[in-house]
């Protein structure tokens, strides 16, 4: 993990609501992990889609594990 590449990202846990700053780390590239949530500990799937031109963060997407198709 690159901590210079670490960017906190507002969002909201699918389970219970809670919202917290989730760190995304963008030096991965493009990915898809698992985070448990701050409040409930539910575990989330964290999408999370870089530029491969510019390196930044286009977009991160937080789903319930259990709706992982």
């Amino acid at each position: 993990m690159n901590e210079e590449m670490l960017t906190a990202h507002a969002t909201h846990c699918p389970y219970c609501g809670a919202a917290f700053d989730l760190l995304v780390d963008a030096s991965q590239g493009s990915h898809v992990t698992w985070e448990d949530c701050p409040r409930c500990c539910a575990p989330m799937q964290v999408g999370v889609e870089v530029s491969c031109v510019l390196g930044d963060i286009e977009r991160v997407t937080v789903a319930r594990d259990d709706d992982i198709v």
